[in-house]
């Protein structure tokens, strides 16, 4: 490797972008595990493993499922082709109004102490891709051949 290969693959903007990367995949299959099984899974089975989704009714739970599935789409798929890369940000903006939902709700169920440290995690993680994809390292848009 040359210096100006090791000077590129350290430099602060690839950091940033292998940071970002690492955080977006870890969201992707976070919410997309999340987003398959509440969409997926019976009630009572989805029930017997997170508690809430029986109190809740049957499309509101499938609901949430098909967004946080459609938010892990939106982590990876806009940023990997370039097509529309603005998705990604907005899809983190997603997750944490999805978070900042999800904290009040489990607080109010008195399932904060279980709930709490993964919605925190979440909500941090999504914050700095919205962030950092927003303002610190933007992804440029894949560029149109020109028309002859």
């Amino acid at each position: 490797m040359t210096m100006t290969q090791r000077a590129v693959f350290q430099s602060p903007a690839r950091k940033w972008t292998i940071s970002l990367w690492i955080a977006q995949i870890l969201l992707a299959i976070l919410f997309g595990y999340a987003g398959v099984i509440k969409s997926l899974l019976p009630i009572p089975d989805l029930a017997a493993m997170l508690l809430w989704p029986g109190d809740l009714p049957f499309w509101f739970v499938r609901f949430i499922g098909v967004v946080e599935f459609a938010g892990a789409l939106g982590m990876i798929l806009p940023a990997a082709t370039r097509i529309l890369p603005g998705l990604t940000p907005l899809a983190a903006l997603g997750f944490v109004v999805i978070q900042c939902l999800a904290i009040p709700f489990h607080a109010f169920r008195g399932e904060l102490a279980m709930a709490l440290p993964i919605n925190l995690v979440l909500l941090l993680l999504s914050l700095f891709v919205l962030w950092g994809h927003w303002k610190k390292a933007p992804i440029a848009p894949r560029r149109q051949a020109s028309q002859a």
